[in-house]
């Protein structure tokens, strides 16, 4: 072959180009493969999980509720959600997991789930560390509710007057911090209240 034969010749060109970038992709997308779990004596090393990976683990206190929380967020971007604890939503919203009106219709669930994630979501990564105790940050939620967020006394994450439990739970993008109780409007709590005193 001549010398030059490619540079005066575009097909031949292209197919070099081509073939020099499909071969650069599969080095990249071998170098990034996951890594194998490693074991230290009794104790299993695990990798981080990948961002697809959003099994929310029981001892967490998490729950189911704010399991579905989670899953509703998108996993992709980073969203920092204050999901209310089990008893939270025992508590504050006489919601339970084994509930009838839970376990018959999950679509009834949602209904009232959904709008928590509203207005207890930010749309941006808020690690407890970023918040100082001595000024107040305001954020907007995903539905526009204005979230007060501090620390208390303690050096715990306090949003809207609800103190945390737990915080910096990640999920992939999606940073967790569970609440001791539920952040929601006034309007949107009452709505959800039953009657105190119905009569038959």
């Amino acid at each position: 072959m001549r010398r030059g034969y490619f540079l005066k010749n575009p097909i031949a060109f292209v197919c070099v180009m081509v073939s020099v970038c499909c071969l650069f992709v599969i080095m990249i997308s071998f170098l990034r493969l996951p890594v194998p779990e490693a074991s230290l004596g009794n104790r299993v090393i695990k990798p981080y999980k990948n961002a697809n990976s959003r099994k929310v683990l029981k001892d967490e206190g998490i729950g189911k509720l704010g399991d579905m929380m989670i899953e509703m967020s998108p996993e992709e971007l980073a969203f920092t959600v204050f999901i209310p604890s089990e008893k939270a939503f025992e508590r504050d919203l006489r919601l339970q997991v084994n509930d009838s009106s839970l376990t018959e219709k999950r679509t009834n669930t949602y209904a009232v789930v959904s709008p928590l994630l509203g207005f207890s979501a930010i749309p941006r990564a808020l690690f407890s560390d970023m918040v100082s105790s001595s000024k107040e940050i305001v954020y907007d939620s995903l539905s526009g509710f204005t979230l007060y967020t501090s620390k208390d006394v303690d050096g715990m994450l306090e949003v809207n007057r609800v103190r945390s439990e737990r915080v910096d739970r990640r999920r992939g993008q999606i940073i967790v911090h569970i609440m001791d109780g539920v952040i929601v409007d006034a309007e949107f709590k009452q709505s959800l209240q039953p009657a105190e005193n119905e009569e038959d």
